[in-house]
């Protein structure tokens, strides 16, 4: 991968946290009342954060290295990865536009590892110091999200687990705004990015990258 895809990689985040206001937007609410009184936020949000991008960026390592290990030992043309990613890509166009719930039937099959360690998170919390939001944000970075299973089946697609882990680290900074901005002011920025033409115009935009890896895919076959 070069620059331009890890910089791609930020995109997806970024556009594709229309889909977080709503889908974490409740949690970055209630993470709050979690905060000890009469401190910054801002230590804790950061530290979340950190914690959430973490869980991505090994989430990314493990899909680079079966996507490694699916070309090497195997007679498939890592060109299928490409292909495979640019599909989900549009899905995930389809899905943030709703004209299409496809991925929340992967959502449920990773339902089910999330309901094994959710209850872990409530061990850290109230937070007693911004470190102890570290690990809640690793838990939290698990939870079932067809945005983060989509850019992961790109991860694949790298077939490296460097490579994986650095385009989920990308994809966790493109979330990073957003996630922290709705912590500091939740109501103002779900309300504007809960848009009907805001949420469908960026589903849009993740349908023509998914088209675009679709072709390179077909294309270098």
């Amino acid at each position: 991968m070069n620059d331009i895809s890890w910089f791609s990689a930020i995109l997806i985040g970024l556009a594709g946290s229309v889909h977080c206001a709503g889908m974490c937007g409740g949690i970055v609410t209630s993470f709050t009342f979690a905060l000890p009184k009469n401190q910054s936020q801002w230590p804790f949000l950061i530290a979340y954060n950190t914690g959430r991008i973490l869980s991505y960026s090994v989430a990314g390592a493990i899909a680079g290295l079966l996507g490694q290990v699916v070309t090497t030992q195997s007679f498939i043309n890592p060109q299928v990865l490409t292909l495979f990613g640019g599909v989900f890509m549009v899905l995930l166009g389809l899905y943030v536009g709703q004209w299409s719930k496809l991925l929340t039937k992967v959502e449920k099959v990773g339902a089910i590892f999330w309901r094994k360690i959710s209850p872990l998170s409530k061990r850290f919390i109230p937070f007693k110091h911004p470190m102890y939001a570290v690990p809640y944000g690793v838990i939290w970075g698990w939870l079932p999200c067809g945005l983060v299973y989509s850019t992961l089946t790109w991860s694949v697609s790298t077939g490296s687990a460097v490579q994986g882990a650095l385009t989920m680290f990308c994809f966790g900074l493109g979330t990073l705004p957003i996630m922290l901005a709705m912590g500091a002011s939740a109501t103002q920025i779900r309300s504007w990015l809960t848009q009907s033409l805001v949420k469908r115009s960026v589903a849009v935009l993740l349908c023509l990258f998914g088209l675009i890896l679709c072709y390179q895919g077909i294309h270098n076959w």
